[in-house]
């Protein structure tokens, strides 16, 4: 049997994901349910059906063609409901649909597929000291994919990059290790309370694999999302502060400001999001002051991204 690996999208000339230009592969599946997931599409591990109701034009194709009979008109036509739940994931009305309303998200993907679509960007890469990075989802589900993935990367001589929140077994995390140039490390919350409420899973296994990388000598970047009313507090910022001061090797910490870019691809897959209030510009400088009066050495080494 082929490997394969489920993947919601490959962005080819990435800025955000790693040093200079990338080709970034998203792959679909992840174990945390973060409240606010900017894709959300991205945390079950199998395909699933996306609704952009803002481009149907009531037509009723796929109302037609749906051998399900999950698409659902009023007698007029006047609004079109997906029933989810029951959907096939058979892209019969993606097919038919005039105005790319719907899609199945989820392809799968070999580790020689994905290869063959990095290296087209080689020329990029090596102009601007950029490569491949690995994210998702949670690219450690799948340890047996991204390992066999990134060593193809090396093999042709490109660097890798792997963004993951950390949470997985320590074999999982060994079985990439060797392959993963840099790691974009999420640090989201400090307490187990917090990681409980808002992510789902227990922190402490987190927090381990951040020390096996740390101690194995990888480059890290810790990535911070900040959520107003969440982890936008004193305690936070110190544990931030105290992770820099205790990893030296970490190369920075990233604050990432909260964005509500996923409440509309939740409410596409047919999910209900959670709303943040999205920080005003003053709450972010906020945020740098903070650390820069600090005192602390590690707050040279935090920068606002985003």
């Amino acid at each position: 049997m082929k490997m394969e690996a489920l993947l919601i999208d490959i962005q080819r000339g990435s800025l955000n994901d790693g040093p200079g230009i990338r080709t970034t592969f998203f792959l679909k599946g992840c174990p945390l349910r973060c409240s606010w997931c900017h894709n959300p599409e991205s945390q079950k591990a199998a395909p699933q059906l996306s609704f952009h109701r803002e481009r149907c034009t009531l037509c009723g194709r796929c109302r037609e063609i749906c051998p399900a009979r999950v698409h659902r008109m009023e007698p007029d036509r006047a609004s079109h409901q997906v029933d989810f739940e029951d959907c096939l994931k058979c892209g019969a009305c993606a097919a038919v649909c005039p105005t790319n309303a719907m899609k199945v998200i989820g392809r799968a993907c070999t580790p020689e597929e994905a290869v063959e679509i990095a290296v087209k960007d080689r020329e990029f890469y090596e102009q601007s000291g950029g490569g491949v990075t690995l994210s998702g989802g949670e690219p450690l589900t799948q340890p047996d994919f991204s390992a066999a993935f990134l060593s193809l990367c090396q093999d042709e001589m490109m660097h890798t990059c792997m963004e993951t929140s950390g949470y997985a077994g320590k074999a999982a995390v060994e079985k990439v290790l060797p392959y993963v140039d840099l790691f974009y490390f999420d640090w989201k919350v400090s307490t187990e309370e917090l990681a409980g409420e808002y992510l789902g899973v227990p922190l402490a296994p987190i927090l381990e694999n951040l020390k096996l990388l740390c101690r194995a000598g990888k480059e890290v970047v810790l990535r911070c999302p900040i959520i107003p009313g969440v982890n936008d507090r004193e305690a936070h910022f110190r544990k931030i502060l105290s992770l820099l001061e205790e990893f030296p090797g970490i190369q920075e910490a990233q604050l990432l400001p909260y964005h509500d870019f996923g409440t509309g691809k939740s409410r596409n897959i047919g999910r209900q999001p959670s709303v943040f209030p999205v920080p005003s510009r003053e709450e972010k400088e906020e945020w740098e002051a903070w650390f820069s009066q600090s005192g602390a050495a590690g707050a040279k080494r935090v920068r606002l991204a985003g």
